[in-house]
């Protein structure tokens, strides 16, 4: 029997112990805290300003819509928006359809 070598049971701990399993969860940990910071945080910034945006709508604004009308609100109730795209043409729209509010004047430039 030279080629044959003795086998011995593994204790019941691992041969890692307690600090390897940590380490073997790193990666996975890391990746999280990474997606966090580069993908969620940053989507919740932008979700913050969107929403602070349409409450502060007001009549006059100049705004564009996310099918991509521009016009001017005339009319703001709870969850719409009345936008006139032209002279004598009101448009309503949920409020949450305005993406970008113009400066003032953008309008007559165009």
């Amino acid at each position: 029997m030279f080629f044959i070598s003795n086998a011995y049971a593994q204790d019941p701990t691992g041969a890692l112990g307690l600090g390897g399993n940590l380490t073997s969860f790193l990666p996975l940990v890391l990746m999280f805290v990474v997606m966090y910071f580069l993908m969620i945080r940053p989507q919740q910034k932008r979700a913050k300003e969107q929403r602070a945006m349409m409450d502060a709508l007001a009549k006059g604004d100049e705004v564009v819509t996310a099918g991509g009308m521009l016009g001017r609100v005339v009319k703001v109730v709870d969850a719409y928006v009345t936008i006139e795209v032209a002279s004598g043409t009101e448009v309503t729209v949920q409020k949450s359809s305005i993406t970008t509010l113009l400066p003032k004047g953008t309008l007559k430039a165009l």
